[in-house]
């Protein structure tokens, strides 16, 4: 595949012909898909570091005692938030001397960025678009507990003594050493898939249940339901990857405006009806994703840059 294409495509400057020429290039082959993510790579890294060049003086070193990288796509490095939250006091009525402090922390990962937190422990967390954690510096004897808003992936590090509790829009999961996602953006689409050991849950009306892998429990017309994972690829979204398994354009619309924190006003409700199938670089950007769909699908859109808005026709 000719190089200064890629690069157009990867800028998004592809015409529509050009734009399918490299899509359909891409999924030929295993071996294409490696070579479009090492160009990628080439081209994020060279970006980088012009404008790290660029910054170098005008950056002060920053320490932090939180491990934290944020990534969009296969860029070494994007933008890092961590919040102090406060600090809470266990005071003993008949002593007013402080017994015990946590100190809290909070990682933010903003629109069309990841985020990847190694917590003190060794857990590993990766944070979709839109979505945050909470959790102390340094956990408690008794038990490793961290809020969610949005949407994580957990790698938790073996503790049989001290269960890693995950607190998420009510849902209560509890796990010893395991590997599992969890979606809670809000209380009515909440739902946890396990990928490897087991977890034990408690909904917000104080049900609960057991997961073994491959299974995932969900919320439906505010009602919660245990199935089997459907589509493993979802979970490639840490890798930077958006994965549509026949799913609806109203749905995918539903998504983008998600993960990206975009309005998207469709006129045209004839298209969201139509599926599709695809895969798509986080980096990619709303706009890449509708040019796709264009191949398929007739109809226009224009971008109101002012209002953050996609206006498709």
């Amino acid at each position: 595949m000719n190089a200064e294409l890629l690069d157009k495509y990867i800028a998004g400057n592809a015409s529509q012909e050009e734009t399918k020429e490299v899509v359909d290039w891409i999924e030929q082959s295993d071996e294409n898909m490696r070579e479009y993510m090492a160009h990628r790579k080439l081209y994020d890294i060279t970006l980088w570091r012009t404008k790290e060049i660029s910054d170098e003086e005008d950056v002060p070193a920053r320490k932090s005692t939180v491990r934290v990288v944020f990534t969009e796509s296969l860029k070494i490095a994007a933008i890092l938030i961590i919040a102090i939250l406060g600090t809470y006091y266990y005071i003993n009525n008949k002593n007013p001397k402080v017994k015990n402090v946590l100190t809290f922390q909070s990682v933010y990962s903003p629109s069309g960025q990841r985020a990847e937190v190694t917590l003190e422990d060794g857990t590993h967390v990766w944070l979709n678009a839109n979505s945050k954690i909470t959790y102390p510096s340094n956990f408690e004897k008794e038990h490793r507990n961290i809020t969610l808003q949005g949407e994580a992936y957990f790698k938790v590090t073996p503790n049989v003594h001290r269960p890693f509790i995950v607190n998420a829009q009510g849902f209560k999961i509890k796990v010893l050493g395991t590997e599992f996602n969890v979606v809670a953006y809000n209380k009515k689409d909440c739902e946890v898939d396990l990928l490897k050991g087991s977890v034990h849950i408690t909904t917000p009306d104080n049900q609960v249940a057991d997961l073994k892998p491959g299974e995932r429990i969900f919320s439906q017309n505010n009602l919660v339901v245990k199935g089997q994972i459907l589509h493993p690829d979802y979970f490639r979204w840490r890798e930077g990857l958006i994965c549509f398994d026949d799913i609806s354009i109203r749905d995918m619309v539903e998504k983008l405006k998600l993960y990206y924190g975009v309005n998207i006003k469709v006129n045209n409700k004839e298209i969201l009806s139509y599926r599709y199938t695809g895969k798509f670089w986080t980096s990619d950007g709303v706009e890449q994703v509708l040019r796709v769909l264009q191949l398929d699908h007739k109809f226009t859109y224009k971008r109101d840059e002012e209002n953050n808005k996609f206006i498709i026709n």
